[in-house]
């Protein structure tokens, strides 16, 4: 009975993690839940998530990320990448690894949010596709997550459970020889055929990119219009039209966002809106549309005023808010036009939708407003600066203190032995904050507290699997289906099989799934549980056939616009180079 109650929650958990018609982090901690009051783990077994030492060690983690990213110690790779990038070709071959090495020793998502704005910035510059460039991008985030131990949440994870299982945990660097020539390996794919593969799509103006043309007008206020006299906030026009006046135009003068200026005769509003809408605010009010109006960017582009695309990261606090809730005007003094997502343009009731990781957003407003959004982790702004608001000169004390981290948890340091990665990572995360590299709050606030429930909510049926021979009864399976052909064909299958499952559902949540099955097959078969375990960390780890297999993919959809086809047209075949290399080389580099 407790194996088919197990059974029962791991399949709505895995429909639920594939959905995500539910947050995935809610639905770990509901997994936590009816495990605890089914009775299958006990109290302790049921909060053991949270003092795992993954959990915490992906904590310090993003704090050391956020470290990097605020003192700016990526911009000199950046900064490079642009000042060499002539042709497509050379940009490809800079790309890939400059993105690469930073994703080995930080959180990938800060890398990538870094290199996005500079990519877009060198191909409108060069003349090149952003679409040729984005996806590898994210894939060379991946390739560098691959090459230590704390290079992503799932590492960290996969060497916890091995040793919770008995087994000896990983060390910083026992994954590097494989994980380069992940890098080399994908680098050369790109090149040589990736690059061809991806399609070639010319930057449009973010108007129409939006599909604006038809939400936004020009219309002149006539004599005799019941608005004369009244500002838009007296008139209650975004209540009573369901339309918004973005801007006034009066003679020499732009009105932006004009709350509380009194409209006069022959002013010019320019007002975004449907178009029965913006028919019937027309006909109620006494207005006139401007009949040579043609939407482009630069009519919303004027002397102080911008457009902007922002993307929503994340680790953003956004998520799941509507712009009401946030009461976004009055938080950034910006207007949002459209909102982008999974390639297709929200721009209707925008108020009420409810934003998700990866929505791009089409802002307007003011620069110093939209320079000041720059500094705000809830938001990439999709445009390159050198942010003043960042610690330049506490650069030096951050690389310092991460080179400190990886150095004590690699040499023998202490009693002949390197402390341990959570250790290490907990003193380098309090050090930051010590040395002014970060405020209390700011790291605090870095932390994704969503990857940290999630990681606490399934680790619990990761022990619920093991304890009621369930991960035993699935080894009994493949061991039966797949065994006779050899403990190579085994990894093979636990390769393909978590790779599959990583493009539809959370990685940490697939590796805590498999890694119980995994080390179970390994002792039916009488061999190492570690070839299997590596097979499971590197397969979860690379996720390129969806834009939602991975965090990455999914923030560079929409700057890239993409489809989904180009996920799969181009990922497939690079998941399945990596099938067969890992299906030769994991047996070399760890023995059955």
């Amino acid at each position: 009975m407790e194996q088919v109650l197990v059974l029962l929650i791991l399949a709505a958990g895995v429909v639920a993690f594939a959905t995500e018609k539910v947050p995935i982090d809610l639905v770990a901690v509901l997994i936590m839940g009816v495990l605890l009051v089914t009775g299958l783990v006990t109290v302790e077994e049921g909060l053991s998530g949270f003092s795992n030492p993954a959990t915490i060690t992906v904590g310090a983690m993003f704090v050391l990320s956020a470290a990097l990213t605020r003192t700016g110690a990526l911009q000199p790779l950046a900064r490079f990448l642009v000042r060499f990038s002539r042709h497509p070709f050379v940009f490809l071959l800079l790309l890939i690894p400059l993105a690469a090495f930073p994703s080995a020793f930080i959180n990938n998502t800060p890398v990538v949010a870094v290199f996005l704005p500079l990519v877009l910035a060198v191909c409108a510059k060069r003349g090149f596709s952003p679409s040729k460039f984005l996806i590898p991008l994210s894939c060379a985030a991946q390739f560098g997550g691959t090459c230590t131990l704390i290079g992503t949440s799932t590492n960290l994870l996969v060497s916890a459970l091995a040793e919770r299982a008995g087994y000896r945990p990983f060390t910083m660097f026992e994954f590097s020889q494989l994980g380069l020539i992940f890098v080399a390996i994908g680098t050369a794919y790109f090149l040589l055929l990736g690059y061809w593969l991806l399609p070639k799509r010319a930057g449009q103006e973010l108007t129409t990119t939006y599909q604006l043309g038809e939400y936004i007008t020009e219309m002149r206020v006539l004599p005799g219009s019941s608005l004369v006299g009244q500002s838009v906030a007296q008139a209650h026009i975004g209540q009573r039209y369901e339309v918004t006046v973005l801007e006034i135009l009066r003679e020499d003068q732009t009105l932006f966002s004009p709350t509380d200026e009194p409209i006069r005769e022959r002013d010019i509003l320019i007002v975004r809106g449907r178009v029965e809408e913006l028919m019937h605010f027309k006909n109620a009010t006494g207005l006139a549309i401007e009949p040579e109006f043609k939407l482009r960017d630069a009519l919303l582009r004027r002397d102080h005023i911008t457009l902007a695309e922002a993307l929503i990261p994340p680790q953003s606090s956004w998520i799941g808010r509507t712009l009401i809730e946030l009461n976004f005007h009055r938080l950034t003094n910006t207007i949002v036009l459209a909102i982008q997502r999974h390639g297709q343009a929200i721009r209707e009731k925008l108020r009420t939708v409810r934003l998700r990781m990866g929505d791009a957003l089409l802002l307007m407003g003011s620069k110093t407003d939209v320079a000041r959004l720059r500094a705000d982790p809830n938001v990439i702004v999709l445009e390159p600066v050198d942010e003043p608001s960042l610690r330049h000169h506490r650069r030096p004390v951050a690389v310092l203190v991460v080179g400190l981290v990886v150095a004590l948890a690699t040499l023998p340091v202490w009693q002949g032995k390197p402390l341990p990665i959570l250790v290490t990572a907990l003193l380098g995360a309090v050090a930051l904050v010590l040395s002014r590299c970060l405020s209390l709050s700011e790291a605090y606030g870095a932390i994704d507290w969503r990857v940290i429930f999630l990681l606490a909510g399934v680790i619990p049926l990761g022990v619920a699997l093991e304890k009621t021979g369930v991960a035993a009864r699935f080894a009994e399976w493949g061991v039966s289906l797949v065994g006779p052909l050899g403990p190579v064909a085994v990894l093979s299958m636990f390769y393909l099989l978590t790779a599959v499952l990583t493009e539809v559902m959370s990685n940490n949540a697939c590796a805590v799934l498999l890694a119980p099955i995994a080390i179970s097959t390994a002792e039916q078969l009488g061999v190492s549980p570690t070839p299997f375990l590596m097979a499971v960390m590197f397969a979860a780890s690379t996720a390129f056939a969806t834009p939602i297999g991975y965090q990455t993919n999914t923030m560079v959809y929409n700057p890239g616009g993409y489809r989904f086809s180009d996920f799969l047209r181009v990922g497939i075949p690079l998941n399945l180079i990596f099938w067969a290399t890992a299906t030769v080389l994991i047996p070399r580099f760890w023995p059955f």
